[in-house]
């Protein structure tokens, strides 16, 4: 075995997977490969386990007010639309069903926000809940004005008391501003504090509209820092905070972006305050349902009841000072398997955690692109599909589907099946190729993907594939981030 040192953006694919391969015959474990395996073995397994369970879902304490919150929270940002896409109408009898489903079985904390679902997300969302009675549920919901030209505070209280008409209600639960740290000091003085809007919510929240006030992160550490330091001091005390954790983002977030923090640091700043964490993207938008087969291997072979999504909503859910984990669940199977997972929660134990570390430790080994679906960066002006071609390069490679080298014997099955795929996932007008290098999208990535860059070697490796160029692991473009 090669160092760990060893930068694992330059380790030979070929290597690697032979070490793997190795490991996991010392192991006994079996050692899977191709697209068949993965599809066995990743969030196509949306079986839930058939073991029977005692008790109904778990719930968490809010310190200041005192709610019981369901430990799995709805994340309402990906309802999904009708068969005609091209409309982008909302399914609302299917979000409905949706709704009242996870209602009877225990869920009672829904996040929105108004940007979400090209603005139809709150009204839509208000419209399911309105059915059922008010004390049923907790509303979560945003102060999304991101863009600049919604800084102003007659446009950013515009925003605001629009979420109370979308969503049928007359007190927000759980109010967030949305997205901080994304634009350092200057976005939030601008957004929150020159105009007045924070000082604005702190008297909303003295009148019952506001039960409980926080924030989600992304971004600058020293953004989060600062903020916590005002609740230090008394002037701006927060009820919450949600953020990115799941156990890859744990101890190894810097390994995807120098910049990134650690979840860990971030859950333990807020925990010693006794300010309990919601916690976005527990599966890194899907990732770790969707791992590659070696990694799914050995996930099954520690637990061949859970599902691979399983082990990640249980890592979140096992830390004490987590209120809730928001699930994206557009389909009634993720629905119930997460019920089930969280009906009630089966902690992990040290000895579950520290191989959750180790394979994190794999898993950040692979080059995929860390792209979380979440649409930020949309819409595009040039038309691309930016998330469409990033996780459809992912998904290749997880199920081995990538042509790494030209003189591999079955390259050219490779080639094709590649090159079809693309077309087929991405319109030709919204591939790659269209990027024009503007770097709108960068600002707006929470995961600091460098997107034109992306695209760029993307294009590259497409037309390498079209043109039969001759290349091998070291020059393979997507090999090596």
């Amino acid at each position: 075995m090669e160092k760990e040192s060893q930068s694992k953006n330059n380790i030979n694919r070929r290597e690697f997977l032979k070490r793997f391969h190795a490991a996991m015959a010392i192991a006994g474990m079996p050692a899977l490969t191709g697209c068949q395996a993965n599809k066995e073995n990743t969030h196509a397994d949306t079986s839930t386990s058939k073991r029977k369970k005692e008790g109904g879902m778990t719930y968490r304490t809010t310190p200041t007010t005192g709610d019981k919150v369901s430990l799995l929270g709805y994340g309402c940002m990906r309802w999904f639309t009708l068969r005609d896409k091209e409309t982008g109408i909302i399914d609302q009898e299917g979000v409905n069903r949706l709704v009242d489903y996870a209602i009877e079985h225990g869920v009672n904390y829904f996040d929105t926000a108004p940007v979400y679902c090209d603005g139809e997300c709150e009204r839509v969302t208000g419209i399911a809940l309105n059915r059922h009675p008010r004390d049923k549920y907790y509303i979560a919901a945003k102060i999304s004005n991101l863009d600049p030209k919604t800084w102003s505070r007659e446009e950013t209280l515009k925003m605001y008391n629009n979420s109370f008409k979308e969503l049928q209600v007359d007190y927000i639960d759980y109010l967030l501003l949305h997205g901080v740290g994304m634009g350092g000091m200057e976005e939030i003085e601008g957004r929150f504090m020159n105009n007045g809007i924070l000082d604005h919510l702190l008297e909303e929240r003295k009148k019952g509209r506001i039960r409980n006030l926080g924030f989600s992160f992304h971004g600058d550490v020293k953004i989060f820092d600062y903020l916590l330091s005002l609740h230090d001091a008394g002037k701006y005390t927060w009820d919450f905070v949600q953020i990115q954790l799941n156990y890859v983002d744990w101890r190894h977030a810097q390994e995807e972006h120098a910049r990134n923090i650690n979840a860990e640091y971030l859950y333990g700043e807020l925990a010693k305050r006794n300010i309990p964490s919601v916690i976005m993207e527990p599966l890194l938008g899907g990732r770790l349902a969707n791992v590659h087969a070696h990694i799914a291997a050995i996930l099954k072979q520690r637990r061949p009841d859970l599902s691979i999504a399983s082990w990640a909503f249980r890592f979140a859910g096992t830390h004490p000072m987590v209120l809730s984990v928001l699930s994206g669940m557009p389909y009634m199977e993720h629905l119930q398997e997460n019920i089930e997972t969280y009906s009630p929660l089966e902690p992990l134990t040290q000895d579950d955690m520290d191989f959750l570390d180790s394979t994190a430790q794999k898993f950040v080994r692979y080059p995929l692109i860390p792209c979380n679906d979440c649409k930020y960066c949309m819409p595009c002006p040039y038309g691309i599909d930016i998330p469409g071609i990033l996780l459809h390069f992912n998904k290749c490679i997880n199920e081995d589907r990538m042509p790494v080298s030209s003189m591999e014997p079955n390259y050219r099955k490779l080639r094709r099946a590649f090159l079809i795929g693309y077309d087929r996932s991405v319109p030709k007008l919204r591939q790659a190729d269209h990027c024009t290098n503007c770097g709108i999208c960068v600002k707006k990535c929470p995961q600091r993907i460098n997107i034109p860059k992306q695209m760029n070697r993307i294009d590259k490796f497409v037309e390498s594939l079209k043109q039969g160029k001759e290349f091998d692991d070291k020059t393979n473009y997507l090999w090596s981030r």
